[in-house]
């Protein structure tokens, strides 16, 4: 029954059973319970294969001195085995009746008895002379020993014992005795025998199997006979994620969790800068490229469709033995532009300045030209180390390029008065350098959604063309923009653009 909500029917049965057993068997008919046991009913005869010393049980006698001919003994155990206390008006009798519990022995008459355990003293005075404890027998027809038990009043678990001497009635059946029969009724509970055991009872068994059975169900259709599909509308193939180097940490994450919840699905990674990944996509122009880009694509690729994913924030980082922390715009500029050669002349340590930029196709790379460049291209870098300029390179600040972010930060790290960029999650990562803040202004959403911090830009994924609704891009793109994704965007110091403010902020040229 395709759609049919099992899962809920087998957890509602899963816990309604247990609940109304447990209601009807200590609320309703278990509220008021007495019990009885038959604990000992045994003949002494050695006839009937016991020892022959059991024959001197047999001389036994009746009130009246003659020898018991077939004696047997009988213990019977009373007890209140409900969960409430019993009272003498519990008993369903005449109230003068003094009688509560009757005991039929078929066959054998009353020889004696004595009560011989009682669970509390005060007890001892339900047995008195005018209780209506005692022994006769009735119906001449079909003779039987009866032992009459007065409505005694017995607390939750309380108990009595009684011990009777039994003879088979005069010209009786030779046959084994039928068993006792017990009597009596308690208003609004029950009277039934009572198991003395050391395991479960009955009833516990057999709701112990019906929830291992159900279990055994609902493990058997999820294995076998389930056929809905993965949750969060997992799709299968293979996609190559392509494109930013600052967003490949994010994505990683995403398509690692993905995949463990979408076993169907495999991932590839070339990462190469933004402008290549666009680039691929463009010349495989189908579902099975998803590139990411560090701001829009700008003029060129008609057919790549922009989908906003994050709202990321940048930042410049500095050698630590440079001695900045914080510079103007103007200062950057100157920087970039070769008019400051040495941090001492912004207050810095004596110390040359060397840029480590990104090659030109990088989105980061981008991104800073226009926010903090306002537009004009960085120069083409003179130096292969980063430290000293290469042969034959014109004089001036030495500048070199690296392929991705970490390569950056590694060579900011190494080379004493650099100074680069990268995207801020990967920067906060790192022990080894300095964040920069322009004009006082540290990385944060807040100041960048309020133009106080320049250096940001959205993240974008494209596609070639429409993708199909149940592709693998498609439905990777929903898991990204859905809460397990956001979450993972966030760890990485990126913000959803679905959770801006203002989310016009995460659009082509805001």
């Amino acid at each position: 029954m395709e759609g049919f909500p099992w899962d809920v029917l087998l957890a509602v049965v899963g816990i309604g059973v247990p609940a109304i057993a447990f209601l009807w068997e200590f609320v309703l008919v278990g509220r008021k319970r007495l019990g009885y046991r038959v604990q000992m009913d045994t003949p002494t005869a050695s006839g009937r294969g016991f020892a022959p010393s059991a024959d001197a049980l047999a001389q036994l006698q009746h009130e009246n001195g003659e020898r018991l001919v077939d004696p047997s003994f009988v213990l019977l155990r009373i007890e209140n085995s409900g969960t409430t206390d019993i009272d003498t008006d519990d008993y369903a009798v005449n109230e003068n009746d003094r009688v509560g519990v009757r005991v039929k022995f078929p066959g054998r008459t009353v020889a004696g008895m004595v009560v011989t355990e009682l669970s509390s003293p005060h007890l001892h005075e339900c047995f008195g002379d005018d209780s209506g404890f005692g022994a006769r027998d009735e119906n001449p027809e079909r003779p039987a020993g009866v032992i009459d038990l007065p409505r005694v009043p017995l607390n939750r678990g309380a108990h009595y014992k009684i011990l009777a001497v039994l003879d088979r009635i005069p010209n009786g059946s030779p046959e084994d005795f039928d068993d006792p029969q017990v009597i009596g009724e308690i208003k609004g509970g029950t009277l039934r025998e009572t198991k003395s055991r050391t395991g479960p009872t009955t009833s516990v068994l057999a709701l112990i199997s019906f929830l291992v059975v159900v279990s055994i169900f609902q493990l058997t259709r999820s294995l076998v006979f389930d056929d809905k599909p993965p949750p969060l509308d997992c799709a299968a193939g293979k996609l190559t994620i392509t494109g930013s180097t600052a967003f490949a940490p994010v994505l990683k994450e995403a398509t690692a969790s993905y995949a463990k919840t979408c076993p169907g699905a495999s991932f590839t990674f070339d990462s190469r800068g933004s402008a290549e990944g666009l680039g691929s996509l463009n010349q495989a122009g189908n579902d099975s490229v998803l590139a990411f880009s560090d701001g829009a694509k700008g003029e060129g690729f008609p057919q790549l469709l922009p989908r906003p994913v994050a709202f990321s924030l940048f930042t410049l980082v500095v050698n630590k033995e440079a001695g900045v922390q914080d510079l103007s715009l103007a200062q950057i500029r100157a920087v970039y532009d070769g008019k400051i050669a040495n941090w001492r002349e912004i207050g810095g340590k004596d110390l040359p300045v060397r840029l480590v930029d990104r090659h030109s196709d990088s989105g980061t790379r981008r991104t800073f030209e226009g926010q903090i460049l306002a537009g004009k291209r960085e120069p083409g870098d003179n130096s292969d180390d980063c430290l000293k300029q290469a042969p034959g390179a014109p004089p001036g600040v030495v500048r070199c390029a690296r392929p991705s972010t970490n390569d950056v930060l590694d060579a900011v790290a190494r080379v004493p008065g650099a100074l680069g960029y990268s995207e801020l999650g990967a920067a906060t990562k790192r022990e080894d350098v300095l964040p920069v803040r322009i004009d006082g202004h540290q990385a944060t959403l807040e100041g960048a959604i309020h133009a106080a911090y320049p250096f940001w830009e959205t993240e974008y994924a494209y596609t070639f063309g429409e993708p199909k609704a149940d592709s693998l891009v498609a439905s990777f793109l929903r898991y990204l923009t859905n809460q397990v994704g956001k979450d993972v965007v966030r760890s990485h110091g990126h913000r959803p653009c679905a959770e801006l403010v203002n989310p016009v902020l995460c659009r082509p040229g805001a």
